[in-house]
């Protein structure tokens, strides 16, 4: 009696333990679902691996000097797109130029024979938004767009007085600072993003159709927006986009951190990570253009990026014109006198 009582204990054990074993080795196979990617993980991964249009994609924009010298030797190789209102299209754009809403550029090119074409050029005002919209668009694949830099504002006169002329300011030069930069943030996760989606393509294209709906008026911050916020809470993360040495002697905003260029600091295993997942990353470099342009690539994986409208021309002009700093809006020099044609 007494063997058969130890035998069943030593069943009973050898059960218990069993037991013990599928708990700790097969929990998601009783009830715990499976640990999911990150979505923006993913495409990360995507671009990282077969897309890094950021990094290798070449000039995302295009002169005004290049595109009237191409449009006079090899037009049929060019596709201009002008995404300014009904009103500015109908004062004057560009001969040959089809007229879109920004929002309908996306659903366009994906119907069009894109590839037909060298250079498929997207015009505004300033050249702030196509840069925002030349980083999707190339995120989905489409290579040869560039936007026109600085705009129909390169263009001709009549159109600088009414957009870059007027943003052009040395308003801030005196808030400027020429301390160190602070140090980045210790590395952190990715945003979280849910489209529901698991392949990288369809992620990406679920991202592209949300942020064309929304379109560029939520990435543009205009300077007294930053500086205001500096002054009050201090909730934006200031990235300056300037090799160190610019960052040093032209100064910079209080708090910026600096983002050298040449560090290529938004690829992963460089800084990317630093960039804060729960709160705006403002970026400014001296047009706004780039800064628009690398915002499209972090809103797409899922970041708070803004870019700071006009950049360093918005608020210390004065400085850039005395020192000939790269990328400084001169009207002798960047405004051509190109001809227009008006109407619809």
């Amino acid at each position: 009696m007494m063997m058969k009582n130890v035998r069943k204990g030593v069943l009973w054990i050898g059960l218990f333990g069993a037991m013990l074993l599928v708990l700790a080795s097969g929990c998601a196979h009783i009830g715990y679902p499976p640990e999911t990617e990150n979505e923006s993980q993913i495409l990360l991964n995507f671009f990282e691996n077969e897309r890094d249009y950021l990094h290798t994609g070449g000039s995302f924009v295009i002169t005004a000097q290049n595109l009237r010298v191409e449009m006079l030797t090899r037009a049929d190789s060019l596709y201009l797109i002008d995404v300014r209102s009904p009103k500015d299209f109908s004062l004057g754009h560009i001969e040959g130029a089809v007229h879109l809403d920004p929002r309908d550029l996306y659903g366009h090119l994906k119907n069009m024979d894109a590839d037909a074409y060298e250079n498929i050029v997207l015009i505004s005002c300033d050249g702030q938004s196509t840069a925002y919209f030349t980083s999707l668009l190339r995120a989905a694949g489409f290579a040869n767009v560039k936007s026109l830099k600085w705009g129909m504002s390169s263009w001709s006169y009549l159109f600088a007085e009414n957009a870059w002329l007027t943003r052009i300011s040395s308003q801030r030069t005196s808030e400027f600072v020429h301390t160190e930069s602070p140090p980045k943030n210790q590395p952190g996760s990715l945003p979280q993003i849910n489209t529901g989606k698991t392949a990288p393509e369809e992620i990406l294209e679920a991202r592209l159709e949300t942020l064309f709906t929304q379109g560029a008026d939520p990435v543009m911050i205009d300077h007294g927006s930053v500086f205001h916020n500096i002054y009050t809470d201090g909730g934006f993360y200031i990235v300056n986009y300037w090799p160190p040495e610019l960052y040093s002697n032209q100064g910079h905003i209080p708090g910026a951190v600096n983002y050298p260029p040449e560090t290529q600091p938004f690829r992963s295993e460089n800084a990317l990570l630093t960039l804060p997942a729960d709160r705006p990353s403002v970026l400014y470099c001296f047009t706004g253009q780039t800064s628009a342009y690398i915002s499209g690539y972090l809103r797409i994986l899922g970041y708070d990026a803004r870019s700071l409208a006009f950049g360093a021309n918005s608020m210390i002009f004065d400085r850039m014109e005395k020192n000939n700093v790269p990328n400084t809006f001169l009207r002798d020099t960047q405004v051509m006198n190109y001809n227009y044609v008006s109407g619809k």
